[in-house]
């Protein structure tokens, strides 16, 4: 019996008897997937992890079930139970082979052999049976709102169900303060328009929540406040919202207000930035709008987008607006677990209710990964000699110039266009990219550098997007936005764009400016790792030694509590933009900048090296060196000696299965296939990749090995077969061993016969070609001499 046959005849039927059918608050979700597989390089992902059995009652993730066919222990598909349970938050797992049944609840840590499964209703009064009777009564509510899923094109992610579904939990126990974890790119703004939408449809108000008996209907829909600290991302979550009738959703928008006369107060979601609500009606240059024109219990609840945000010297007007709410539940939302430079915001809204990271999205496929560029410049550092020239300001005569010190006190034109020139040289420049700069200045003069030195001779190939650039600036991150616009290609920017812009085609990251915070770092990197069709990974190109940050253990590791004093009593003030509608504030006055002017041919000589690590599925980068020593210490549970791997390799089949586990544990082809360059074998197999690493044994180039086997690989073909076989290894020779796969097969038959109809005719039946198709390779791979 198979496993389909198992669960077809065994396992549904017993979990019907259990009263698991489909209805109006049961769902049986099958083959509910996990991971749809860590992407590896050239459109090829790791195998997808589905559960057999997700068993939903009131939209809660209760229990999973793991199937294994009947002549399997039930035991099997424990550990794959556990985990499945344990990434989707569900109390129970089950593990089962149709004919035993072995139960693991997970929050006791009690598990053993069980007769039947738990109806729905045992497994919820097992979870929330003891829980007050109105909280019980919201999550029914809730549960009852079905997902706005955009007419079949929208599902919720494992992640992302269980994430508003915790929040929501939150919310109906009580909670006055929620926060939720998840990497940037994972889909924190549509999980918080789900938990609007459900709470909105449902009726939740806070009076009516802590004053209705349970049971009775409430009579008023919530307001909601949306507050952002960056126009783009409160216009972003407005558009996001559109499913909401016109007269539901208000952008507060300060020209408006002052045309009007009042703040806006008819309506059911509300969006807005911080620096709006700041605004004092004192200020006659400012909107006649501050927070305090609000009550106190105006807003139901208020969703704090990228809560995590600090660095202003005032944190008192952020404490102010959110303390002026208090009665509202305030649900923050952040991309960073807890570390030494956030404290105050996990000091304020308590430990996350759910948690979701950067190395998980990338580990399940909704990420993409990425690698690093590590580039080192006989510029980086600068002492001045008398032949340059001082043009404007006083050089302090010996001083070393580092990185910090550069486009903020000195200022080398060369310089940056030695490194504009250097990683245009790198990058596909038709891929879009975003440079992010030391200050605007410096943001303006390397997007001249770029249109000046690009191929491209559109005026537009390259724009600042900073908060000088205004309107001009926001419409061109727009185009840069769609996907279907080539033009603007590459923006620079100095803060703006370090956080939260949704655009998913960004494959290239220039870092030319110091990254001193871990938060700001990770904002950084996410930029480049939202999913798009074609884009297997992004690349950082790192001029600044950023890539320290990732030997930190806060890089990506479980959240950790800060060795800090006492925390203070709120999350800092969000890094300002210019007072809407976008005014200039004057610089303050500073000792001007040192211009310098290298010497002729200075520029010319700027040598560089660089060094490119790798994605890790522990969640790090790591360097090529690194990854040999992983791959070494790996390879022996894949073959147990080299003639093992020879015989491996010398069959499409076992091959092929040798390369899916190999990419499931992190060793991806095109990760291989960089290392070939490290070992000075760009002209060899992969073959020789591995077996370099696991046995020093010397590559030899993929001609060279076709000429050392050419008698061997012959021996026992008819005149046909055998020219059939040297068409198929000169193409072997120019393309690499995938043209060995049994993929590849019909391809090379039409190559070589027009027809896949008209081979027969030269190379027998077509049930022995696919056999000489494997059986010569086996000779390819074994030890041999030149003919």
């Amino acid at each position: 019996m198979t496993e389909a046959d198992t669960r077809a005849e065994l396992i549904d039927p017993a979990i019907a008897a259990a009263g698991w059918v489909s209805g109006d608050a049961i769902r049986i979700a099958r083959e509910y997937t996990i991971s749809i597989g860590r992407l590896q390089g050239a459109g090829r992902r790791t195998r997808k992890q589905a559960a057999d059995y997700v068993l939903f009652y009131r939209d809660q993730a209760l229990a999973v079930i793991e199937a294994k066919k009947r002549d399997l222990d039930a035991a099997e598909g424990v550990a794959q139970a556990k985990d499945y349970a344990n990434k989707l938050g569900a109390p129970f797992a089950f593990a089962t082979n149709g004919d035993e049944l072995y139960r693991i609840d997970m929050r006791r840590g009690v598990e053993g052999v069980i007769e039947a499964y738990p109806t729905p209703e045992e497994l919820w009064l097992d979870v929330f049976g003891q829980r007050e009777a109105r909280e019980q009564s919201w999550r029914e509510r809730f549960a009852a709102v079905p997902f706005e899923d955009k007419s079949g094109q929208w599902q919720p992610r494992y992640y992302q169900h269980a994430a508003i579904t915790k929040a929501l939990g939150a919310i109906a126990e009580g909670s006055e303060r929620i926060l939720l974890t998840l990497a940037t790119g994972t889909g924190k703004t549509a999980i918080a328009f789900q938990i609007a939408w459900k709470l909105f449809h449902s009726r939740w108000n806070r009076r009516e929540f802590a004053e209705l008996p349970a049971g009775e209907e409430p009579t008023r829909r919530p307001r909601i406040l949306f507050l952002a600290d960056r126009n783009v991302l409160a216009n972003q979550a407005f558009n996001s919202f559109s499913a909401f009738a016109d007269d539901a959703l208000v952008r507060i928008d300060p020209a408006e207000i002052r045309k009007r006369g009042r703040a806006p107060k008819n309506g059911s979601i509300f969006f807005t930035i911080f620096q709006t609500f700041m605004t004092s009606g004192a200020d006659a240059d400012a909107a006649a709008l501050c927070y305090e024109e609000y009550p106190p219990d105006f807003f139901d609840l208020i969703i704090i987008d990228e809560c995590h945000r600090g660095g202003a010297n005032d944190e008192s007007s952020w404490q102010d607006i959110l303390k002026h709410f208090g009665p509202a539940v305030q649900l923050g939302l952040t991309a960073t677990p807890k570390r030494r430079d956030n404290v105050d915001t996990y000091a304020y809204f308590g430990e996350p209710v759910y948690v979701y990271s950067l190395k998980d999205g990338i580990n399940d496929g909704f990420l993409t990964p990425f690698k690093v560029k590590q580039i080192q410049t006989t510029l980086d550092d600068y002492i001045y000699t008398p032949d340059d020239d001082v043009l404007e300001g006083e050089v302090e005569q010996g001083r070393r110039y580092e990185e910090r010190d550069f486009n903020r006190i000195i200022e080398i034109k060369e310089r940056e266009a030695a490194r504009v020139k250097l990683f245009l040289s790198l990058i596909n420049q038709r891929e879009k990219t975003i440079v992010f700069c030391a200050n605007q200045a410096h943001a303006a003069a390397v997007r001249d550098l770029i249109n000046q030195h690009a191929e491209s001779s559109d005026p537009f190939y390259c724009c600042r997007v900073t908060a000088h650039d205004g309107k001009f600036g926001e419409e061109k991150l727009r185009d840069f936005q769609d996907n279907e616009r080539t033009i603007p290609t590459i923006l620079t920017t100095s803060q703006k764009l370090s956080t939260g812009v949704d655009a998913r085609n960004v494959r290239n990251i220039v870092l030319m400016r110091p990254v001193n915070s871990m938060i700001e770092f990770k904002q950084i990197i996410g930029r480049g790792t939202r999913l798009y069709d074609g884009k297997d990974f992004s690349t950082i190109y790192d001029f600044v030694k950023a890539y320290h940050h990732f030997s930190d253990p806060e890089w990506d590791g479980e959240p950790i509590d800060p060795e800090t004093p006492e925390p203070k009593p709120g999350p800092k003030l969000p890094q300002p933009e210019p007072p809407e509608p976008g005014g200039v504030t004057e610089p303050t006055k500073r000792k001007p900048k040192v211009k310098i002017k290298l010497a002729d041919g200075k520029e010319r000589t700027v040598q560089h090296m660089m060094m490119t690590s790798y994605w890790s599925p522990d969640g790090t980068p790591v360097s090529a060196q690194q990854f040999i020593e992983q791959l070494f210490g790996a390879l022996p549970q894949f073959f147990q000696d080299e003639q093992q791997l020879r015989d491996i390799w010398g069959r499409p089949d076992t091959r092929e299965q040798l390369l899916e586990q190999l990419e499931t544990a992190g060793y991806g082809r095109e990760q291989l296939s960089e290392l070939a360059d490290l070992i000075e074998a760009r002209h060899s197999d992969l073959f020789d990749v591995l077996a370099y690493v696991a046995y020093t044994t010397q590559p030899e180039t993929r001609e060279e090995r076709v000429d050392s086997h050419r008698t061997a690989i012959f021996e026992g073909y008819s005149s046909p077969q055998q020219e059939f076989i040297d068409f198929v290894l000169n193409q072997y020779v120019q393309n690499g061993v995938e043209t060995l796969a049994y993929s590849e097969l019909k391809r090379l038959l039409t190559l070589k016969y027009h027809s896949p109809m008209d081979a027969p005719q030269y190379l027998g039946p077509v049930s022995e070609i696919r056999e000489l198709f494997s059986g010569f390779q086996h000779h390819l791979y074994q030890k041999g001499t030149v003919a």
